[in-house]
């Protein structure tokens, strides 16, 4: 758990720097949360990979299912239904604790 969700991260034994807002935490990656009007999943790869942003966009939007409802790291789902499991699954595996250490630390560590 983090930040009140559920979170997957990259623990201190992979990345012992840790994450640049609190050292004492491990790195975030991908989070899932219920807020008050949708379900949130949050991949920080998106956030900070053009290249994994625009392929998740383009496999939404093939999937028949319109414009994904996102803000920068967030994707939006009002109910469980709408959420693309297969595509979450495989956009989870596009990108590797390696590739997101050397992501995270091109585009946000100080």
């Amino acid at each position: 758990m983090g930040y009140g969700m559920i979170g997957y991260v990259v623990p201190h034994s992979k990345y012992p720097a840790g994450y640049h807002c609190n050292p004492k935490l491990p790195l975030p990656f991908m989070n899932i949360a219920s807020q008050k009007n949708f379900i949130a999943v949050y991949h920080m790869g998106i956030y900070a990979s053009p290249k994994l942003l625009k392929w998740f966009t383009d496999a939404y939007t093939k999937m028949g299912l319109g414009k994904p409802d996102m803000g920068k790291s967030c994707l939006r789902f009002k109910k469980p239904e709408d959420i693309p499991y297969k595509l979450i699954g495989e956009l989870a595996s596009k990108i590797t604790p390696e590739e997101w250490i050397a992501a995270y630390e091109k585009n946000f560590k100080r």
